[in-house]
């Protein structure tokens, strides 16, 4: 550095590497040679920085200055011209923080996660909504595809045998134009603008599954290859698709893979939550206005308590009864059946019978009863909370 060059105004910091005092000004560059060693060490000892200034002599010279006047610079210049944001943003940002009206009211998620859902999905992210079986996982995704008033594809991956057929297409043979290649559903999928694509149950997809999805997930790829075709055509992802998987993650659930991180690591992470029993209630009195309050209350307070034991440190259960539970067991209410039978139907067959009077089903059935005998269930619930 020489110091013919040096601007007046130019801050240093002075630092003790080893037995030197070296200055550098916040971007890095070097100022040590042109800094006499006692002025860099005084400013070091006493806690200063070093600014180059000009007396009204003309005689420039190194003045000590406090380090708030070094920390308050940036070492990027800044850009003081009016920079336009980008054309739609405000629109887009309005969208966004207007949406939590969109949000249906049979869906039970607070109003950040539901922003951040919306603001993922007008994003072009890759969206994972993530939660135990039956907490609402494919109804927010659902509630998303109804809130952006957008194209939208169905693929429940749990259910594919054939993931090369179901996400790449099939090869034909037709005797008058003999053998073709016929792209799936999913290919069409990719191909439409500002798609929303709902992958449903990704952990219990194939690996297969997984790996075709990889590059297609890639924000830096975005293709899929159709290596079933004559030559092996690459389909780019359109303009604004935003796909949407929905995973059960935990070990208790056992038909479920490990999901592959590369493959988690390309989505946004958003868990649905587990309702408590007053939101279990709200939404069973929403969706079935007819059904008799205190018996949905009975139905929201057993869920509840099993949901609780199940994650107790010694739990008498593996897990807890599951939003989609409830509600099937709201439907049978509203169609005449009572609560007892709707246990029976929806309910037991959940539980190992294993071990009798210790199984789980039998620790299932003793809940359910108190709120059938004495139609409250208070002192029980009472009792699991202490």
């Amino acid at each position: 550095m020489k110091r013919e060059t040096i601007k007046t105004g130019t801050v240093v910091q002075v630092e003790k590497i080893g037995k030197s005092y070296v200055a550098r000004d916040n971007s890095g560059a070097d100022y040590t040679s042109v800094i006499i060693s006692g002025t860099r060490k005084n400013a070091f000892v006493k806690g200063y920085a070093l600014e180059y200034s000009e007396k009204s002599t003309g005689r420039k010279y190194w003045k000590s200055v406090p380090m708030s006047v070094y920390n308050g610079l940036s070492a990027v210049p800044i850009n003081t011209e009016a920079i336009e944001l980008p054309e739609g943003h405000v629109e887009t940002v309005d969208f966004i923080h207007d949406s939590y009206k969109l949000k249906p009211k049979g869906l039970v998620m607070n109003e950040l996660k539901w922003k951040y859902l919306i603001r993922s999905a007008v994003r072009g992210k890759n969206i994972m909504m993530t939660g135990p079986a039956g907490c609402g996982k494919t109804m927010s995704a659902k509630a998303l595809v109804n809130a952006l008033d957008r194209p939208d594809f169905y693929f429940n991956l749990g259910a594919t045998q054939d993931p090369r057929s179901t996400l790449i297409g099939n090869t034909h043979f037709d005797k008058d134009s003999g053998t073709y290649f016929a792209e799936s559903l999913f290919v069409s999928a990719i191909k439409t603008p500002n798609a929303v694509i709902l992958l449903d149950e990704l952990t219990r997809a194939h690996p297969d599954a997984w790996n075709i999805l990889m590059s297609v997930l890639d924000p830096g790829q975005r293709y899929l290859r159709l290596d079933e075709a004559d030559g092996s055509e690459t389909v780019k992802v359109a303009e604004g698709v935003t796909f949407v998987a929905t995973a059960n993650i935990g070990n208790e659930y056992t038909a479920t893979r490990v999901l592959d991180r590369a493959l988690r690591d390309r989505f946004t992470i958003i868990e649905v939550d587990i309702l408590n029993d007053q939101e279990e209630e709200g939404l069973l009195t929403y969706m079935f206005p007819h059904v008799d309050s205190e018996i949905l209350t009975s139905v929201a307070k057993i869920a509840h308590l099993t949901r609780m034991e199940s994650v107790n440190d010694s739990p008498r259960i593996d897990n807890g009864i599951s939003t989609r539970t409830t509600v099937e067991i709201a439907g049978l209410l509203y169609d005449g059946f009572g609560l007892e039978d709707a246990a029976e139907i929806t309910i037991y067959p959940q539980y190992d019978a294993t071990g009798g009077v210790d199984s789980e089903r039998t620790f299932v059935k003793q809940i359910v009863q108190k709120f059938i005998d004495d139609k409250s269930g208070d002192e029980l619930f009472e009792e699991a909370a202490e």
